[in-house]
């Protein structure tokens, strides 16, 4: 059922790449070393550097999602996507950086995004197999 959460939420990207941008540019500064070569993608691509990493995020995550439901590579996929999680829950879910009564939603969210970490681990394609036990 995850990879439908998965492939929902990357198409869902492409949708609403303006609103997903604006995330995407309050959270995560490019650093100043990445700067000369975000600028030349911009200027190829015509679109923000935020815009850009919407796009991108939206394509994983509907690539991996696929590639996981039609059992093409799953493993590696259900890593790459706990990585992922693993980076939105820090980057986005800063409930560290908030006051006590405000960090209670951001926490709650965390834990949510931390509980789907679980899934691809639990998954039968991440458990070992039978012969190699």
């Amino acid at each position: 059922m995850y990879r439908v959460l998965f492939i929902y939420s990357g198409a869902t990207s492409f949708f609403a790449v303006q609103a997903t941008s604006e995330a995407i540019a309050a959270k995560i500064m490019i650093p100043a070393l990445l700067a000369p070569y975000t600028s030349q993608l911009e200027t190829m691509t015509g679109m923000t550097t935020p815009q850009l990493l919407a796009v991108v995020v939206g394509v994983f995550e509907v690539i991996s999602g696929l590639m996981i439901a039609l059992n093409f590579g799953a493993r590696f996929f259900a890593i790459l996507l706990i990585f992922f999680v693993a980076a939105t829950i820090f980057y986005f879910n800063d409930f560290w950086n908030q006051s006590p009564p405000d960090n209670a939603k951001t926490l709650v969210d965390a834990l949510k995004s931390l509980s789907i970490i679980g899934a691809p681990v639990h998954d039968r394609r991440l458990r070992p197999r039978a012969a190699d036990r």
